[in-house]
C-alpha cells in the first residue's frame, strides 16, 4: 500500500526525507469515526491476541481525520508530527578543552597512546616535553658492575649499540622527562603506546599495568626539602667597584634587619613558598635569596626549583588562588620547609632490565641504590634480578616519605602545647592545612599499598634456584621472584607503618580542633556567667536608686544621711542574690562536700599504703 508523504492540505513548508514503509498496529478501542489501521509488517512475527498491547504514537492526533484525509499516515506532516528545529540558544558543546585539560592537544576520541615508532607519536599534534635529561645506565653482574652517566643524544646512540654478553642485568635511570630519550627507550624495548602516554601525562593514578613483554609501574614520590637563605644574588646585585667590607656591612644590616622583623612579629622568617618560588605549570621567576638544598652528582643544571610540584600543587585543581592560599600559609612553609610530590614511571622488561622515569629526584634514590651494588656480596648484586632492582626503588621512594610523616609530628605537637596553654582561632587555620596536607600524602601513599599486593599476586611459579636461568629470556615474561615477593613483605610494612602515622596526626589534628572550640566556648560561658552574677547582684541597687530617685514632694529619708538606703538595700540584694541563685549554690554545696569525702578517701588510702610499708620494714618476711 503507497502511503502519501505529504498533504494538500498541510500548512507545512518543511520538507522531510524519504521514509522506509511502515506498517503499524495499534488496536485502539472504537471511536465514532474511521481511522487508519495497518496491517504488521511480514518481518515481525504477530503476536498472540492474549500478547498484544496498545501502542500510541506521541504527538499523534487520534482524533477524526478531514474528510480526503482518511488514508493519511500517522507519520505524515499532516497528522500532527512536526521535526524539532534546531535550538542553537540552548547549549552548545565545549570545544575548547585546553583551559581545562593539562594534557595539550588532547581531544575526546582521540587516538590512544602515543607511538613511539612515529616522530609526533601517531597524534595530530608533535609531543611538546623537551628538557635535558641526566641519564644513569648500570650495567652488572655478579663479578662486573660498569656504571655510565650520559645526555639525551648519548642515550640514543647508546641504545643502539648491542648489549654486552657480560650484563645479566640493566637499569636505566632517567631524571627529567623529554620525547626524544622516551621516544628512544619506547623503541629500544618495545614499550607500549598506553604506557607511554602515562609516561608522559604526570596525572595519573599509582598503578600495575601488565603487557606481552614488559610491566608498567606508577607511584608518587614524596619527599621533604629545606628552603635556605641564599644572600650570594643579593651580593651579585652590587657594584663591581665596591669594596669587600661594603658588602659585608651590606649583609649585616640585611641580617640585623630580619633579627628585629623576627624580633617584632615573634615568629620565624616566611620563607617564599612555592606559590612565589615553585610552579609546576607557569614556572615563575624564582624568588631572590631562596633556593632548595639538593645533592647533584655532576648535572646541576638537571636540577630545575621552577619545576618542582609541592603537594598542594601536585593533581590539584585549577583553582590557583587555594592553593598559593595553602602553600603560602602551610605550617611547613614558616620551618622553611615543603613537600614535594612527583610521579615516577617504572618498566620491568622481559629480559631482565628496568627504566625508571623521575621527574626530579633521581638522584635521591639512585645514591643508595648505587652504593648497594657497588657491594658484590649484596642481595641486590648477587640476584642480578630486575624485579629486585624495581623492589630496591619502590623501598627508597616509601622510605622518603618517612621523614615527611616525622616532620608532621613534629608540627603538630608543638600546635599541641600552643592549644593546650592559649588556643585561638588562628590555631584552627593551622590544623586544617594540615589535615588538608595529611589527607593528600594519604590518597597518594595508600595506593601503594594495593600496588605491592599486586606485584607480590604475579609471583612466578618457578623456584629461587631456577628463576636466574629465565631471567633473561624474553619469552618468559616479567618474572617476579620468590625472593623479591619476600621483599616486597617489607616495603608493604613500611606503606603501613607511614599511613598510620598519618591517620594519627589527622586524629590529633581534628581532636585539637573540637578542643579549641570548646576551650573558646567554655571561656565565653564563664565569662558571660560572671557578668550575670555582677548583674544580679546589682540589680536590687538599681531598682533601690532609681527608687530614691524619684522626684518625690515630699520624702523624709532622702534628707536624712545616706546609711538608711545601705540598710535596705544590703539586705534586699542578698535576698535577691540567695533566691535567684539558689540552684547554683545548692549543686556548689553538694560539689564541695563530695569532692572533700573523696579527698578524704584517697587520703586515708595514702595513710594506710605508707603504715603497710612500715610495718613490712619492721617484720621483714621469708619468702621461697
Amino acid at each position: 500500500m503507497s502511503m502519501s508523504r505529504a498533504s494538500s492540505g498541510s500548512t507545512a513548508t518543511e520538507k522531510f526525507p524519504d521514509m522506509p514503509e511502515l506498517n503499524l498496529t495499534t488496536p485502539m478501542p472504537p471511536l465514532p469515526h474511521n481511522t487508519s489501521s495497518v496491517s504488521a509488517p511480514s518481518a515481525v512475527p504477530p503476536r498472540a491476541p492474549s500478547d498484544r498491547r496498545v501502542h500510541y504514537v506521541p504527538n499523534v492526533d487520534t482524533s477524526a481525520p478531514p474528510e480526503g484525509a482518511s488514508h493519511m499516515s500517522p507519520l505524515s506532516p499532516a497528522s500532527g508530527i512536526r521535526r524539532r528545529n534546531t535550538r542553537s540558544n540552548t547549549f552548545r558543546t565545549l570545544e575548547e578543552f585546553e583551559d581545562f585539560e593539562s594534557q595539550p592537544g588532547w581531544r575526546p576520541g582521540a587516538e590512544p597512546g602515543i607511538d613511539p615508532l612515529k616522530p609526533d607519536g601517531g597524534q595530530d599534534i608533535t609531543p611538546d616535553l623537551h628538557a635535558e635529561c641526566q641519564i644513569t645506565v648500570v650495567d652488572f653482574s655478579q663479578d662486573n658492575l660498569q656504571i655510565r652517566e650520559m645526555y639525551n643524544e648519548e642515550l640514543i646512540d647508546f641504545v643502539k649499540e648491542p648489549q654486552p654478553s657480560w650484563v645479566k642485568c640493566r637499569w636505566i635511570n632517567v631524571n627529567g622527562l623529554s620525547w626524544d630519550v622516551i621516544q628512544a627507550l619506547g623503541q629500544y624495548k618495545d614499550l607500549h603506546r598506553l604506557a607511554i602516554e602515562d609516561t608522559m601525562n604526570t596525572r595519573n593514578r599509582t598503578k600495575a599495568d601488565w603487557y606481552a613483554n614488559h610491566a608498567f609501574i606508577i607511584l608518587t614520590c614524596q619527599k621533604l626539602v629545606r628552603l635556605i637563605e641564599d644572600d650570594s644574588s643579593d651580593d651579585e646585585s652590587d657594584d663591581d667597584g665596591g669594596s669587600v667590607k661594603s658588602n659585608n656591612s651590606h649583609s649585616s644590616i640585611r641580617s640585623i634587619s630580619r633579627k628585629l622583623s623576627r624580633w617584632f612579629t615573634r615568629k620565624k622568617i616566611e620563607h617564599p613558598t612555592a606559590a612565589s618560588v615553585l610552579e609546576s605549570g607557569t614556572r615563575p621567576t624564582p624568588t631572590t635569596g631562596h633556593s632548595f638544598t639538593h645533592q647533584p652528582t655532576g648535572f646541576s643544571d638537571v636540577f630545575n626549583p621552577n619545576t618542582l610540584c609541592t603537594l598542594q600543587r601536585f593533581h590539584a585543581s585549577p583553582n590557583s588562588t587555594r592553593t598559593e592560599y595553602m602553600e603560602k600559609h602551610s605550617t611547613l612553609a614558616s620551618r622553611g620547609l615543603a613537600v614535594m610530590a612527583e610521579q615516577v614511571a617504572m618498566f620491568v622488561t622481559s629480559d631482565n632490565t628496568v627504566i625508571a622515569f623521575f621527574e626530579q629526584s633521581a638522584d635521591d634514590v639512585e645514591k643508595p641504590i648505587l652504593s648497594r651494588l657497588g657491594s658484590p656480596t649484596t642481595i641486590l648484586r648477587q640476584s642480578c634480578d630486575a624485579s629486585m632492582v624495581a623492589q630496591a626503588i619502590i623501598d627508597a621512594i616509601i622510605d622518603m616519605a618517612i621523614p615527611v610523616t616525622a616532620c608532621y609530628i613534629d608540627v603538630v605537637g608543638d600546635l599541641e602545647l600552643d592549644v593546650l596553654t592559649h588556643p585561638t582561632i588562628q590555631h584552627t587555620k593551622n590544623l586544617y592545612i594540615i589535615v588538608s596536607e595529611v589527607n593528600k600524602m594519604f590518597s597518594l601513599l595508600n595506593p601503594i599499598q594495593t600496588l605491592v599486593n599486586a606485584l607480590r599476586d604475579h609471583k612466578t611459579k618457578l623456584t629461587q634456584e631456577e628463576v636466574p636461568k629465565q631471567l633473561q629470556n624474553p619469552l618468559g615474561g616479567v618474572i617476579i621472584s620468590p625472593m623479591t615477593c619476600t621483599y616486597l613483605g617489607d616495603v608493604y610494612d613500611h606503606c603501613i607503618l607511614i599511613t598510620e602515622n598519618l591517620t594519627q596526626i589527622k586524629e590529633s589534628a581534628n581532636h585539637m580542633i573540637d578542643l579549641i572550640f570548646n576551650t573558646i566556648a567554655t571561656s565565653q560561658n564563664e565569662s558571660i556567667k560572671q557578668l550575670t552574677n555582677v548583674t544580679i547582684l546589682f540589680l536590687p541597687l538599681t531598682f533601690l536608686t532609681g527608687y530614691f530617685g524619684q522626684n518625690f514632694t515630699y520624702f523624709s529619708p532622702i534628707e536624712g544621711s545616706v546609711t538608711y538606703f545601705w540598710y535596705i538595700a544590703v539586705p534586699v540584694a542578698i535576698v535577691t542574690y540567695l533566691v535567684v541563685m539558689r540552684e547554683a549554690i545548692y549543686e556548689h554545696l553538694v560539689r564541695f562536700f563530695q569532692r572533700r569525702h573523696i579527698l578524704g578517701i584517697r587520703k586515708r588510702r595514702k595513710e594506710n599504703i605508707a603504715q603497710a610499708k612500715v610495718n613490712r620494714r619492721l617484720n621483714p618476711r621469708k619468702t621461697f
